[in-house]
């Protein structure tokens, strides 16, 4: 039984290292030959919350975090401004009807005419529509971000080796539970360390060569988060610096509970 067991974590491990080798790949391939951005101010209202010239708030979380990040920047910038209603419970409300811009008005149309919609549908409405991908596409127009068929995936690749290394202690813990109490198992479990290995030592690599795990910037797009993220940019309002960070490193980052018990709640 436990050759069946050390078959399972071998396969998965050897699949899940394969993935990460590849996503790696993928990434130095389209993020290297990454184009200049082109130059001058983008069009978007939200580059006066902490942005630098060039580069707006949607795009700094679009580049650090995907369409995503995206929402939960524009949810939680409509709630600072007292337009929104962020429930702990993982509910959006409507409180002042009024889109600033584009990305705004289809969180509105997101939420609906009832004016109230969980914040995870209210999430997924907004990633699909029109006003999301034409910051996307600015950002693959200027080389900042990858296009859609480009990105490595990195970020699922590294939680399927984490779920793979976990899976090979599973099953030599199944093993160890399942043997006879008077087996010697000793050389059985001392086959689950060369799987085990394998994971540990390709998430070290993982994470020395590739975090942070990004499969939206390119190389140019991440050598433009830095400085765009710098704390006191000229006229920023005082919120910028919490949008930013939450943009830049997202919902973690935020210092109020109640936000980030929104943004990670089910809204069930």
């Amino acid at each position: 039984m436990w050759l069946l067991f050390l078959l399972v974590a071998c396969v998965a491990a050897v699949l899940s290292c394969a993935r990460v080798c590849r996503a790696a790949v993928v990434s130095a391939r389209t993020c290297g030959p990454a184009r200049r951005p082109a130059p001058g101010p983008a069009s978007d209202p939200a580059a006066e919350d902490g942005s630098k010239p060039g580069l707006t708030l949607y795009e700094m979380a679009y580049l650090s975090g995907g369409p995503h990040r995206l929402a939960d920047v524009v949810l939680v910038l409509m709630a600072q401004q007292r337009r929104l209603l962020l429930a702990h419970t993982g509910w959006a409300t409507v409180v002042d009807p009024v889109g600033h811009d584009s990305v705004e008005r289809a969180t509105l149309t997101a939420i609906g005419p009832d004016g109230q919609r969980p914040i995870p549908a209210v999430r997924q409405a907004l990633i699909a529509d029109d006003a999301v991908r034409a910051v996307a596409d600015r950002l693959v127009a200027d080389g900042l971000a990858l296009p859609e068929g480009a990105r490595p995936g990195i970020r699922s690749a590294v939680r399927q080796l984490r779920a793979a290394a976990l899976l090979v202690v599973l099953s030599a813990a199944a093993t160890y539970w399942m043997a006879p109490s008077d087996a010697d198992i000793g050389l059985a479990l001392g086959w689950f360390a060369l799987p085990l290995i394998l994971t540990l030592g390709t998430l070290a690599l993982a994470r020395f060569e590739l975090y942070p795990y990004g499969d939206w910037a390119t190389d140019a797009g991440e050598r433009r988060l830095p400085a765009a993220g710098s704390p006191g940019s000229p006229g920023s309002p005082v919120a910028s610096a919490a949008l930013t960070r939450l943009a830049l490193h997202g919902p973690m980052a935020l210092t109020d509970p109640s936000l980030r018990a929104a943004l990670h709640s089910s809204g069930a």
